[in-house]
């Protein structure tokens, strides 16, 4: 079997990074998400390419053939080689030597089953040569096709090796797992054994896994299954995802944003178990509280654009278990349309200072009430 009809795989960009590496005689394979996107008909993003040549070596191939050259990770094996624009991210086969459920102490290895058998789960432990010629050293062919996201071999021992693939279980199983045929009762025993091993990662390696999880197109009945195993509540205690199936439902065609999603989760002291950008902060807030308020759609649409709108107007139907407004389409391109009749230049130079701001305020809050029907010379004469 062979990957067929593959652009990424085809260029010639990356034709000449395979070229470069193989030519003393040196191994060269695709593997990991590339080969598993590819086989499921995924789009593919980044193209990672295992050796059995060392860093080392990786360099001096890429200087003899003119190909630029970064060390990104050099102590772990890993060397980004570019081409044509295109970063390959270029790891020698490894074996561990050590784990303490955050980090491994690896050896380089010249064995693909050895750099497999490393690897977290099945589907991500396929090979492909640059002809597209496909290599299963440990036959997760099988799970792939049938997308069953299983560990390699024991999966308490792989968890306790980096306890991030706790997280990774689920993000997988939201994204390319059949939902159909449920979870892998053997994953579930073992995450659940191994709960407390959580506490060794990083905030921001959750919070990261969390919201790859949660932007996948379903993520509900993956967070059904953390609450049950006890992991939801690890990560982000007091959280909730009885709404994040509706709200799901709700969201139809637009695009998945996993800050709402967020949201709908609730959990207590948000900032202490999870790290947020400033921004995904802000946005976090502005919806939980938008969520909760009394704003229409209209009136959010105006104050905070139409996309925050549609999405705080969804939230608060699951949220607060209630229809969503009525005739919510034609509220929020009203809302997005709006613009106040008046400015400040209207009642200035009889106004001006914090008495100018409030009446501005005082007039835009009697025109949103009145659904935007009053015009500059009704607002003029109220404020009189």
């Amino acid at each position: 079997m062979r990957l067929a009809g593959q652009p990424w795989l085809q260029h010639p960009a990356t034709q000449r990074v395979c070229a470069a590496l193989t030519a003393k005689g040196a191994a060269a394979y695709f593997v990991g998400g590339c080969v598993r996107n590819a086989l499921m008909g995924v789009p593919v993003s980044d193209i990672d390419i295992a050796t059995d040549a060392t860093p080392e070596e990786v360099l001096e191939l890429a200087r003899a053939a003119g190909i630029k050259a970064i060390p990104t990770g050099i102590d772990h094996g890993t060397v980004t080689l570019v081409e044509g624009h295109i970063p390959h991210e270029v790891t020698t086969f490894r074996r561990d030597v050590a784990t303490d459920g955050r980090r491994a102490v690896v050896a380089f290895s010249k064995d693909i089953a050895e750099d497999a058998a490393r690897r977290d789960f099945t589907m991500n432990a396929l090979y492909a040569r640059p002809d597209g010629a496909l290599v299963d050293p440990l036959k997760g062919l099988p799970d792939l096709e049938h997308r069953r996201v299983r560990f390699i071999g024991d999966a308490g021992a792989r968890i306790r090796e980096d306890h991030l693939r706790t997280l990774r279980y689920f993000r997988f199983h939201a994204w390319y797992g059949n939902h159909d045929a449920g979870f892998d009762p053997e994953a579930l025993a073992a995450i659940a054994e191994n709960l407390e091993g959580l506490a060794k990662l990083s905030k921001e390696r959750i919070t990261s896994e969390l919201l790859k999880l949660l932007a996948a197109e379903d993520p509900a009945p993956a967070l059904a299954i953390m609450r049950q195993t006890g992991l939801l509540g690890q990560i982000l205690p007091g959280a909730d995802d009885r709404a994040l199936a509706p709200l799901v439902h709700l969201e139809g065609s637009i695009a998945p944003d996993p800050i709402r999603r967020l949201a709908a989760l609730g959990g207590v002291e948000l900032q202490a178990h999870l790290r947020l950008s400033k921004s995904q902060t802000r946005l976090h807030e502005h919806l939980r509280q938008a969520a909760i308020g009394t704003a229409g759609a209209a009136e959010l649409s105006y104050r905070m654009g139409r996309n925050f709108a549609h999405g705080a107007m969804l939230l608060r139907a699951t949220l607060l278990e209630q229809p969503v407004e009525p005739d919510l389409e034609r509220k929020l391109q009203q809302g997005a349309a709006a613009k106040l009749p008046v400015t400040a230049q209207d009642l200035m130079p009889g106004l001006s200072g914090a008495a100018l701001g409030k009446a501005l305020k005082q007039l835009e809050t009697g025109w949103i009430a009145s659904g935007f029907a009053l015009g500059r010379d009704e607002l003029l004469n109220s404020l009189k």
